[in-house]
């Protein structure tokens, strides 16, 4: 098979159709008939499945894979590409803010520029003021802490040589951190401009992102367990310093000292920072803890394809891990 087109589902039936039929016809232009579209149930809590399920029958090409629960954006993502069959994969969103029509735009410079990814990045970064300055700012950090060369405003939307997606798929991380994974697979990886378009409220909150950034931080890189002992350090020559001043004030000023506040914002910054210190200790054993007990990323229920030759009657596998 020479394409694939992967993407999930997650609030998305009101997406399906559209998405599907650009898809198809995108890859129809490029690839004729010989294509795949794998759609991964990320545990919708809306009609998706059915509505994926119900247009597979009739389209041979569609195939929809159901997972047990709700995964995860980025373990789905991974499931649909195990599932993928082509010696191309062209992996996007499917709520229609990234074009299936990219598809043609990424093959041509993919073919032009002789490599094995071509990504996309976003021209301007969508949403309001703060998600622009909090998208910035997280590249900012999450470049000085990890000292990866993570492409700013990243989309979705990449195509993919079979190679490169064998290779991603060997990655065996329990806690998945998937932009993390594209850079560090390596092989030769190509920017293209898009424009991401704004269809759908995000369902990525606050806490949310503030959870991504944690994970992908402390999944790439030691910099905070590092950056405890630097402070550490400064901190006991501080005190260090700070006890010499006292010692030279009761040996020469001959007065006491004053030590209420000093006592008080010690005891307050030190136990602070303790317990900020032990709580990134923490993060880093929860890993390990997630790591060590390699329980599979994603459970699929139930793989739904219905080809031509099996009329409508459809082939309903179950799932594995």
């Amino acid at each position: 098979m020479k394409l694939s087109i992967v993407s999930t589902l997650y609030c998305s039936e009101r997406y399906i159709h559209a998405f599907c039929a650009r898809a198809s016809a995108a890859a129809e232009q490029l690839v004729g008939g010989d294509y795949e579209i794998v759609l991964v149930n990320d545990g919708s809590p809306d009609s998706s499945l059915a509505v994926a399920t119900a247009l597979a029958q009739d389209n041979p090409h569609l195939v929809v894979v159901d997972l047990s629960r709700n995964f995860g954006h980025h373990k789905a993502m991974m499931a649909g590409l195990a599932h993928a069959r082509g010696d191309s994969v062209f992996l996007l969103d499917s709520d229609l803010e990234e074009e299936p029509e990219w598809l043609l735009r990424f093959s041509a410079q993919r073919d032009a520029e002789a490599c094995d990814v071509v990504f996309g990045v976003q021209s301007r970064r969508k949403g309001n003021a703060f998600e622009r300055l909090s998208g910035h700012c997280y590249y900012y950090v999450y470049r000085k802490l990890t000292r990866l060369d993570l492409p700013r405003d990243l989309v979705t939307a990449r195509l993919m040589s079979r190679r490169y997606v064998d290779a991603l798929l060997s990655h065996e991380e329990r806690e998945v951190l998937i932009s993390g994974l594209w850079h560090i697979t390596g092989f030769e990886q190509r920017p293209c401009t898009v424009q991401k378009l704004a269809t759908s409220d995000t369902t990525y909150t606050l806490g949310k992102k503030l959870s991504v950034f944690v994970n992908s931080v402390t999944s790439f890189s030691n910099t905070p367990l590092i950056a405890i002992f630097y402070v550490g350090v400064f901190i006991f020559f501080f005190a260090m310093l700070y006890t010499a001043y006292i010692v030279v004030q009761w040996l020469f000023m001959a007065r006491p000292v004053d030590g209420w506040t000093s006592l008080i914002a010690s005891i307050w910054l030190l136990g602070g920072m303790k317990i900020s210190f032990i709580g990134v200790v923490g993060i880093y054993l929860s890993k390990i803890f997630s790591e060590t007990k390699r329980r599979p990323n994603t459970i699929v229920r139930a793989v739904h394809t219905y080809p031509a030759a099996l009329g409508a009657g459809g082939d309903v596998r179950e799932g594995s891990p």
